[in-house]
């Protein structure tokens, strides 16, 4: 499995950031109203559970958090649809990008302006994804033996140091019971997610490359119905800026 790219650390951090300035309430919302749709208890839909704990870590207020899910109740509301979108960016990077909306005919075109804006192109359904593996990441505060071992034990299937945390992958369907398990190892979970991770990683060198890609980037960011992306590139931390 390819380790976690320096970009995955800079776009966590401009989350956070775009968290404490109530930009990614939207996407949050879309994203608790998709996993409701499996059953509005959290405590018995874990994709619930999880979206609802990335919006209360982003501060997303309760009430914003309960409309979300009444959602799924409204029959009024228009339906919403999670959507796969695969690309590919400047130097041949691949990218998937996942969204939820309840207009595809909006969705589309503002995703592929997003990329073919700066170099990239859309590409045909499973000539990128195969590029990933889909798994449940967990990232916990510390590293070390002692949190290696806890996470295998749990059903772990690897685990990445990462300035200070660990990054523990498991199988999606394990993602629930590992990390319920860590935390009541007394371990501190900083986030739970399923995502996608690379096979294999492109490290792009040149400015000019670098630079589209990250354009892209924000481009895609900027989209609303756009709830997560997935990259296979790194880029080095003097090209991030």
């Amino acid at each position: 499995m390819a380790g976690h790219s320096k970009w995955a650390k800079i776009h966590r951090g401009k989350a956070i950031e775009d968290a404490k300035r109530g930009v990614v309430f939207t996407k949050l919302g879309n994203a608790i109203a998709l996993a409701a749709r499996s059953g509005t208890d959290p405590d018995t839909n874990f994709a619930l559970r999880l979206a609802i704990d990335k919006a209360k870590a982003a501060n997303m207020p309760a009430n914003n958090i309960n409309r979300a899910i009444d959602r799924v109740k409204d029959k009024n509301a228009a339906a919403l649809q999670e959507l796969l979108y695969e690309a590919y960016g400047p130097g041949g990077t691949a990218i998937i990008i996942e969204a939820a909306t309840d207009n595809v005919n909006r969705t589309f075109p503002e995703v592929r302006l997003a990329v073919t804006k700066h170099g990239g192109t859309m590409a045909d359904k499973g000539s990128v994804a195969f590029q990933f593996s889909h798994k449940g990441e967990i990232r916990v505060k510390g590293v070390g033996d002692e949190i290696m071992l806890q996470a295998l034990d749990a059903g772990a299937d690897d685990v990445q140091e990462d300035d200070g945390e660990s990054l523990i992958y498991t199988d999606p369907k394990e993602l629930a019971k590992v990390r319920d398990a860590l935390r009541e190892a007394g371990i501190e979970i900083i986030e739970a997610e399923l995502t996608y991770i690379p096979n294999n990683t492109i490290e792009v060198t040149d400015e000019a490359t670098a630079g589209k890609i990250m354009r892209m980037m924000d481009a895609l960011d900027e989209v609303d119905d756009v709830t997560n992306t997935h990259v296979n590139f790194d880029i080095p931390e003097e090209l991030l800026g």
